[in-house]
């Protein structure tokens, strides 16, 4: 039987002809990953504007790659995320220590 034909026994609408759901799905999906991409450039050309603070460069970074700021301030990312940031590794270790002083207080 198929799937795109009028069953009467089943009462099932039609899918009208030059319809296929795979398609719209595919339309979708496709839809879907643009958006992904376009936040995905957008979030990376944020994370190194000078309009952003050191704070909110990092916490970009950190939501990009779905990593945290290591609390080790020897550790290899430090100078990848300044790097990719625009930022020193000083500025990276001061947030360490900021965010450090902050969990500290609390």
């Amino acid at each position: 039987m198929n799937q795109y034909k009028p069953s009467p026994i089943l009462g099932r609408p039609s899918i009208a002809s030059g319809e296929d759901p795979m398609m719209d799905f595919r339309a979708r999906l496709a839809h879907s990953q643009a958006e992904a991409a376009e936040r995905r450039r957008t979030d990376l050309a944020e994370q190194c504007s000078r309009l952003k603070t050191a704070e909110e460069r990092i916490r970009i970074w950190e939501r990009v790659h779905e990593v945290t700021l290591p609390r080790d301030p020897t550790h290899n990312l430090v100078e990848i995320i300044a790097a990719d940031t625009g930022l020193t590794d000083v500025d990276v270790r001061d947030e360490q220590q900021r965010r450090a002083t902050q969990r500290a207080a609390v």
